[in-house]
């Protein structure tokens, strides 16, 4: 049960039902469009003249447009068909890492528009806004798209973040410390929302917003983001927690050894110091890298390392074997603390789940408190998936969807 807050709350108006069946119906039709009238009627359970009102009202917004009419195969009218306007503006996402920027341009409701590109992250500051707002302008200019029909921009960063004033908090892995960066690049894009957030509470929203049947009704999970840091994001009944200073769910930081090595973050043996891909590699060739050294100038990736082990490399296989095991242990401290009806992992890691797969769950079943806990499910999304791009547009795209909050 929610308690009502009674210095801020949101009260219910003679509008507030016809306001949730809009995003009722607009969600059904992103989820199961092409849908006709009778279709949104049936799934609501509701008459066809309600219907009829909403999207009228809908199709006067530009919101929703009409397509084909459907061929039942049976005498009668045939029904027209509804789509999400999609066509109405776009979005552009960007995932931040030490090493690369990767760029995605999508339609309203999140479907890809050519290609991701990526190019080198530039560790100061104003260099940075240059590079971001020349890269921009040119993958617009190269797609026949205009800044006035951006809807916004949704940038992740492997740190922490306030969204609501902007300012890069921390992060480690750029050696950013209280950066404003929304306000140095109001320059570059004048006019267009700009919205930050974390890694890992980015790809739980890819998650929550994805149109994939298998998401629909689990809305208590995790997800785990291993790449150059760790990243955690945590949703409770469907909606991402943030915390009072927008900081939960930073699992990645906590300690599995006070003794252990040192992390990014400044102190000892975090979770992240352990499974990293910096960390990972660090096992590997017995040194430390250093979170600000460019993986690329390595010569040698997370990928190589796994090609390696499936060479039949023993100080590879060793290496992953280790990282599977702290893995599963901080998974265990995570599904005690949140008991979630699955997480799920992400990063270039997961390409050697086939590999560590036992050696993960063999850690959670050992430290996790009751056997139910120890068989969590445990779902991969693969770095193909992009879920930190995916999660960028999304704080775009999906405000649209989302149920209004009343009282």
């Amino acid at each position: 049960m929610r308690n009502i807050n009674p210095k801020n709350f949101t009260k219910a108006t003679r509008g507030t039902s016809r306001e949730i069946n809009r995003q009722i119906i607009l969600t059904l039709i992103r989820t199961h469009q092409p849908v006709s009238r009778a279709d949104l009627s049936r799934l609501m359970e509701t008459n066809r003249a309600s219907i009829t009102s909403l999207i009228n009202e809908l199709l006067n917004e530009n919101l929703v447009r009409e397509g084909a009419k459907g061929d039942l195969g049976v005498p009668g009218r045939k029904p027209t068909f509804l789509y999400i306007n999609s066509e109405k503006g776009f979005a552009i996402g960007l995932d931040v890492r030490s090493t690369r920027t990767l760029m995605m341009i999508t339609d309203s409701i999140g479907t890809q528009i050519g290609e991701i590109v990526s190019f080198p992250t530039k560790f100061d500051p104003r260099d940075f806004v240059a590079s971001l707002g020349h890269q921009v302008r040119n993958e617009l200019n190269n797609a026949g798209l205009e800044f006035k029909s951006c809807d916004g921009i949704g940038i992740v960063f492997p740190g922490m973040v306030d969204r609501e004033s902007g300012i890069v908090i921390n992060a480690p892995k750029l050696g950013w410390k209280r950066i404003p960066l929304i306000e140095m690049l109001k320059s570059e894009f004048k006019g267009v929302a700009i919205h930050l957030e974390n890694s890992g509470r980015a790809c739980a929203l890819s998650q929550i917003w994805s149109t994939r049947k298998h998401t629909y009704g689990q809305n208590d999970s995790v997800f785990v983001s291993v790449s150059d840091g760790v990243g955690v994001g945590v949703v409770v009944n469907g909606e991402l927690v943030r915390g009072k200073h927008n900081t939960a769910g930073e699992f990645g930081h906590i300690p599995l050894s006070i003794d252990g090595p040192k992390c990014s973050c400044g102190a000892q043996g975090c979770w992240e110091a352990y499974i990293s891909n910096i960390a990972t590699l660090s096992r590997y060739f017995g040194r430390n890298i250093s979170p600000l050294d460019s993986i690329e100038h390595t010569e040698f990736t997370i990928e190589d390392l796994i090609d390696r082990a499936r060479g039949g490399d023993s100080k590879a296989i060793t290496t992953l074997n280790s990282t599977a095991r702290y893995l599963g242990l901080g998974l265990a401290s995570v599904i005690n603390a949140l008991d979630p009806t699955f997480v799920d992992i992400g990063g270039e890691i997961t390409e050697a789940w086939d590999l560590i797969e036992p050696f993960v769950r063999e850690a959670v079943m050992e430290r996790t408190l009751t056997r139910e806990l120890g068989r969590t499910t445990i779902r991969i999304v693969p770095a193909a998936e992009h879920p930190r791009l995916r999660g960028a547009v999304a704080m775009i795209t999906a405000p649209a969807f989302a149920a209004p909050k009343v009282a």
